[in-house]
Parts: structure tokens; C-alpha cells; sequence
């Protein structure tokens, strides 16, 4: 069976940043001699000039039939209000990508800052990311808006496993729950009850639950403390965006929503649109993601080379960072999207 990854650029920086990606990866992949499909499809502004809607069913109809998924950002803050048409695409709930992702890790000697952030994605407060129809949030005046926050036993506990299970593949010791049940005792509640339930099947992993106030203000004063962090779906999105912080930049942040049968890799930054066409957007959390989804792919498919060029993008990379020669603005250096690309690219060579 020939594997197929869709790609889609997004908006904004996506449109550099994605094809970046798509570079290294083709690198990779020709260097072990593995052949994969990738088949280019439109999303946001490009899939509504073509097809007058961000998420046509061309797009959904061809994301059907593959197995790995790359995205681009989606620059949705700027879509037109109260038209159907311009929608953040509801990729996450469509494909039931219940779990997200994201790791923070530090390349500065001085810090050992190393978190695996994992956010349920398909249910909470996150509206574009929770409904297939209609809308969570509405306004019966003035005066007055009403959003609805769903949490279930289902998601809550398949997001929790998921934790585990990243933190067993992955050699981590820790699992911690960030939580508000006592202010939120029924959603949080569940969330939390789902938690405890599923860390007795993991009896070789410690687990503790946190407050998501208190994992805030850890996490800025003593990150080091933390190992694998589970939680909802805005709570994660918080969360992860201070990981981020503490590592230096949000352009280093990679991200992989999973689902039980097909992943996608979508940096966790948004689509930049002051920096777009500039060629100065960091291409690190997008290759990163990519890698992530390779890694992820070889183990669904038990593809050796997909685990073997997903650990050489991520060597590659991860000696650029260090190396310090071809780096963007953000993270301190003066080389452009391009040629940061290029530097890594020549490192996958060598492999």
C-alpha cells in the first residue's frame, strides 16, 4: 500500500512555511529511498477562491482517502463575519483529531525545559473546533452573550490515554491533569474523574493533577517540573502558547493532532499575516510537525524508514538550532525562512 500525506498551505506565513516543509520531507524521504504520495489541496482563502467556501467538499472528499495530513495556519481572525462560507474549517471535529500535540523544548544550554503539552480538541469552549453546524456562542441582545462549554466521558478519556500512551513511547515518568474543578465541578469534574481512572492502567507512569492557575505560574517559575501535561481544550491552548514563551518563541512550538486513523501536523502558531511575504517566518514548528507526523505514520503503518526519516528531520533541525548560523529574527539570528530551510536540508543530506 502506497501511503498518501495531503498538504495543504493555509494562509498567510503557511504559504512559505508549508512548502518548506515539503522540502525537507521529499529530502528525507529521498534519502532513504522511500516513495510517498503527496497530493496538494486547497484550504482557507485559496479553497474559497476556487470553490467559494475555506473548506470545500473537494478538500473533504480528497482528505478521505489519505493517511497523514500537513496544514498550514489558518488566518481566520481576518475571514469575513457572519458568512458561512468564510469558517475556520472544522478539520479537528470532521476527522475526530481529538488530541493535540505539542511539545516545548529548550535548545538553550541554561534551561531543561522539555514539556509534552496534549490538548483535547474536539470538544470545551473552542467553537470552530467543536461543531460541525450552527455556532455555540449567540447574543439574544445587547447586553447579553451566552457560550457553551461541552466536556464527555468519551472525550475526556481518550484524550487522557493518549497522554499516557505518549508518555509510555516516549520514556517520560509524569502525567499531570490541569484542571478548575472546584470552580468548574461538573465539566472539569468528569475531565478529572477521566484522568484518575485512566493513570491506575499506567501504574509505571506517576500522575498528579494541578490546578490550571497553579501549572500556570509553575510552568513560568519552575518548568522543569513538568514532564507530560493533559488537559482541556482552552486550558491546552493557553498552556502550550507559554510553553512556547518559555522556550523563545511561538515559531518554535510543532504540534500533531491525533486521531485514531489519520494524524495531521499544524504548527500551533498562527498564520502571521504581518509577517507574510516577507520571507522571514521561522520554518522550525512547521518541519518539526512534519517530522511528528512521520514518526507517527511509521508506527500506525509499521514503516521503519517513515520512524528513521521522521529522527533525521528532526537531527537535522535540532543541529541548525544548536549550530546558530542560519536562524530566523525571532530566535536570534538574521537568515531568512529560505535559507534556515536550506541549512537543514543540506544537514538531511548528510544523514
Amino acid at each position: 500500500m502506497k501511503l498518501k500525506i495531503a498538504i495543504m498551505n493555509g494562509d498567510d506565513i503557511g504559504i512559505e512555511i508549508v512548502p518548506m516543509a515539503k522540502l525537507v520531507l521529499t529530502e528525507a524521504l529521498k534519502t532513504l529511498g522511500y516513495d510517498i504520495e503527496l497530493i496538494d489541496l486547497p484550504i482557507g482563502n485559496l479553497a474559497h477562491s476556487k470553490y467559494g467556501d475555506t473548506f470545500p467538499e473537494y478538500t473533504v472528499s480528497q482528505l478521505n482517502e489519505v493517511h497523514g495530513i500537513i496544514c498550514g495556519p489558518i488566518g481566520h481572525n481576518n475571514y469575513p463575519r457572519n458568512d458561512s462560507t468564510w469558517k475556520m474549517p472544522p478539520i479537528r471535529k470532521k476527522f475526530e483529531l481529538y488530541a493535540a500535540v505539542r511539545p516545548a523544548k529548550s535548545y538553550d544550554n541554561s534551561k531543561n525545559i522539555d514539556i509534552i503539552f496534549v490538548r483535547e480538541l474536539t470538544e470545551g469552549l473552542q467553537s470552530s473546533d467543536t461543531i460541525v453546524g450552527g455556532y455555540p456562542e449567540f447574543r439574544p441582545n445587547d447586553d447579553i452573550t451566552i457560550a457553551s462549554r461541552v466536556i464527555t466521558r468519551k472525550g475526556s478519556n481518550r484524550v487522557a490515554k493518549a497522554a499516557f500512551d505518549l508518555a509510555i513511547s516516549k520514556n517520560r515518568s509524569k502525567v499531570t491533569a490541569a484542571h478548575k474543578e472546584p470552580l468548574f465541578r461538573l465539566s472539569c469534574g468528569m475531565f478529572l474523574e477521566e484522568c484518575v481512572k485512566v493513570s491506575k492502567e499506567y501504574p509505571s507512569i506517576s500522575y498528579e493533577d494541578t490546578l490550571i492557575d497553579t501549572t500556570a505560574m509553575h510552568l513560568v517559575s519552575n518548568p522543569e517540573s513538568f514532564d507530560v501535561v493533559v488537559t482541556t481544550n482552552q486550558f491546552g491552548d493557553i498552556l502550550s502558547d507559554i510553553g512556547a514563551g518559555l522556550i523563545g518563541s511561538i515559531g518554535m512550538a510543532p504540534g500533531l493532532c491525533l486521531g485514531d486513523n489519520i494524524a495531521m501536523a499544524q504548527a500551533t502558531h498562527g498564520s502571521a499575516p504581518d509577517i507574510a511575504g516577507k520571507n522571514v517566518a521561522n520554518p522550525y514548528a512547521m518541519i518539526m510537525s512534519t517530522s511528528m507526523l512521520l514518526s507517527w505514520m511509521g508506527s500506525k503503518y509499521n514503516e521503519e524508514k517513515l520512524i528513521m526519516a521522521s529522527n533525521i528531520i528532526e537531527e537535522s533541525t535540532s543541529e541548525v538550532i544548536k549550530e546558530r548560523k542560519y536562524l530566523t529574527a525571532d530566535i536570534g539570528g538574521k537568515s531568512s525562512t529560505i535559507d534556515m530551510t536550506n541549512a537543514i536540508i543540506e544537514k538531511v543530506k548528510t544523514r
